[in-house]
């Protein structure tokens, strides 16, 4: 999860039905993207084209439920998707990846092993690691009372009248109730699952809404605060004087997307040389930078300014990374996280 992901359905591309009206003389020569919003720096994708004469085409979505959903109700057309790991392991499953055999590249040796974390592709057979972060506070230092360092801190604001936001997210949001109880993020516990649900109704009151949207109220300072993606740095960095991300210090979770290419991709060819060359560095490093996230993706690292690979709210010391929890799939137990997150999101 997943930058990020902020604002959603921004794209770079016509509408949606002049993307999927390919003829079949054209679509050698294209590549259809579809990918969490504004997750890419546009400025890769232009340089890709003018690498290859590969058309890019860019849809966005806002959460991996909503990526799946359309995808299984019959979207047809696109190449490449960028799921969090855990969706990864769930679409594998669907038998929706293709087997790209990226890891034969010998650029793939640039990626570090430890970021190989789908249970379902453990050599890097299908899909790349591409981007992670971890998911915290972003917050309006001139509207809130002190500097945010914690949940405890984020609610304190709030009840002191302050507008707060939390994702729209079943797994992120279920997931501060849980880390904030102890728990694993992962867990199939029901009494666990109702820990947390409870703490999130106790406090629901305090919540303004709950949204992916916002960085314009933050950033405006409508909102004090919102539980937001490492990819809100992309807002700090634009405004440091008013703006701030944290790692709350209970924990946090941490996503990791993937560059997949989908079975029922028109133009696989293409697919894989867009993998390919995103394992270079210095495209790798021109992603991350914008994107003020993390890269798995060690000689990249290597390009990074230095306040940008030496933040510890982009890169965080040992102590905190171990502090971040990331999302497995659930399979079946997902049902239980649903029920919970259904009595969270309509109770009054």
């Amino acid at each position: 999860m997943h930058n990020p992901r902020p604002l959603r359905r921004l794209s770079l591309c016509a509408a949606l039905g002049a993307v999927f009206a390919v003829g079949s003389v054209q679509a050698a020569e294209e590549l259809h993207l579809y990918n969490w919003g504004d997750y890419i720096n546009p400025q890769v994708l232009t340089r890709f084209t003018a690498e290859t004469g590969i058309k890019v085409s860019l849809d966005t979505y806002g959460s991996n439920e909503e990526m799946l959903a359309k995808l299984q109700a019959g979207a047809k057309g696109y190449d490449i998707v960028f799921p969090s790991v855990h969706m990864q392991d769930t679409m594998s499953a669907l038998g929706l990846l293709e087997k790209t055999g990226i890891n034969q590249s010998p650029a793939f040796a640039n990626i570090d092993p430890a970021f190989l974390r789908a249970k379902s592709d453990p050599k890097g057979e299908y899909c790349m690691p591409y981007a992670w972060g971890s998911v915290g506070i972003l917050y309006n230092k001139s509207k809130v009372s002190k500097p945010i360092e914690s949940w405890a801190d984020f609610f304190a604001e709030a009840k002191a009248g302050k507008k707060v936001i939390l994702l729209d997210d079943m797994r992120e949001t279920l997931g501060v109730g849980l880390i904030v109880n102890g728990k694993s993020v992962n867990t199939a516990n029901v009494d666990d699952l109702k820990l947390s649900e409870s703490w999130l109704l106790e406090r629901k009151p305090l919540v303004s809404a709950f949204t992916y949207d916002s960085v314009p109220m933050v950033q405006s300072g409508d909102v004090a605060a919102a539980h937001y993606f490492v990819g809100g740095m992309m807002y700090v960095k634009q405004d440091p004087e008013h703006l701030a991300y944290v790692i709350p210090k209970e924990g946090a979770t941490m996503y990791q997307e993937d560059i997949c290419v989908l079975k029922s991709a028109p133009n696989k060819a293409n697919a894989k040389r867009f993998m390919e060359f995103f394992l270079t560095p210095e495209i790798a490093a021109l992603n991350t930078q914008q994107q003020m996230n993390g890269t798995p993706n060690k000689e990249a690292l290597k390009l990074l300014p230095a306040e940008l690979r030496d933040n510890p709210q982009v890169n965080p010391p040992a102590d905190v990374m171990a502090k971040l929890q990331i999302f497995n799939d659930l399979g079946k137990d997902l049902k239980k996280y649903d029920r919970a997150w259904t009595r969270v999101r309509t109770a009054n």
